[in-house]
């Protein structure tokens, strides 16, 4: 059975780095769930040339990697991962090294945390995403497709070395890397009269083909805990709940509550029970969310669900959970 609360990963879009334990904001009181927002705020890019956690197959389409923001303009197809570490960061021939400072005792200790490098993993997604449109007839060239690893804390110290390759982009760089998004009206008149093959920009052709494929990529799944705590991954399914996914875009579980062990109903035998509605994705009526169907369940039922990067799925009693959204 699963030990909630020890062995769940929390959800965000750096997940698998050290958090920022103290809450340090981006600028201005910004989440990493909230990037997506500030993105847009200070690129001006449209809401449909930003996507979040694409689900991306590899060369050989035997698994899916996660790219957590990709930005679409017309100087190439941006593709960035986001790492909310916190301490000193350098660069070894074996990994990268997260240097932490533990606060606690009479003297401050120092942890070190060794991490993949970035630089290459966020390439490696790239260079996939180029060859999944190419598979699916958008020819892009491959030098238009490019990744950058961005720091969201400003308790994240990049060495010397690090601080000067491109790829990176720290904290105090964040802002002027996003404002360099804006187009102005005359270089949005220069790509309308400039042919692609002059300008090496995306033409609008090529820009609505990846946009429409970008826009067909899956996402996670995204189920919710009562406590709060978010995962992301695949749900796999639940007893006694049939959907369709492609029709069902919501699940949401309510009513459970815990009987005593010495109150009449828990004496006859009766089990706690959960309501699970399921909602249409993307309908919604007069009153809000429009539902389809519903299934009354026991609250220790198990739901089956496997998190992004895993191979084995992990068993979450249906009393413990709030919602799950479904991608499609």
């Amino acid at each position: 059975m699963l030990h909630l609360g020890t062995r769940l990963t929390l959800f965000s879009l750096g997940s698998g780095e050290p958090e920022n334990t103290k809450g340090q904001s981006l600028k201005p009181s910004q989440t990493p769930q909230d990037f997506p927002k500030y993105v847009r705020k200070l690129t001006g890019l449209k809401s449909e040339h930003v996507f979040c956690n694409l689900r991306v197959p590899n060369q050989h389409q035997t698994a899916n990697d996660d790219i957590n923001i990709v930005l679409l303009t017309g100087r190439g197809v941006f593709c960035l991962d986001l790492k909310s570490w916190r301490g000193a960061v350098s660069a070894h021939q074996r990994g990268w090294h997260v240097q932490l400072r533990q606060e606690g005792g009479d003297l401050p200790n120092t942890c070190v945390e060794q991490v993949d490098d970035p630089v290459q993993a966020i390439t490696t997604k790239t260079v996939n995403l180029c060859h999944h449109l190419k598979r699916s007839g958008v020819c892009v060239r491959q030098s238009l497709f490019i990744p950058r690893v961005v720091f969201l804390s400003p308790d994240c110290d990049l060495d010397q070395e690090l601080r000067k390759r491109k790829e990176l982009v720290s904290y105090d760089q964040l802002d002027p890397f996003l404002a360099s998004f804006r187009e102005s009206y005359g270089g949005w008149l220069s790509d309308a009269l400039t042919p692609s093959w002059i300008s090496g920009r995306q033409s609008y052709r090529q820009l609505e083909a990846v946009r429409g494929l970008l826009g067909r990529a899956g996402t996670w799944d995204l189920l919710q805990l009562r406590g709060g705590e978010q995962l992301r991954g695949d749900y796999q399914g639940c007893p006694y709940v049939a959907l369709d996914r492609q029709e069902t875009g919501t699940l949401e579980f309510s009513g459970a509550k815990t009987l005593s062990p010495d109150s009449l109903w828990a004496l006859l035998g009766h089990a706690p029970r959960v309501t699970v509605r399921m909602y249409k994705r993307g309908a919604r009526g007069w009153l809000g969310k429009t539902q389809s169907a519903s299934a009354t369940i026991p609250s220790d039922t198990l739901v089956l669900f496997r998190r992004s990067g895993e191979d084995t799925e992990i068993k979450i009693p249906a009393g413990t959970i709030h919602s799950i959204i479904l991608s499609i």
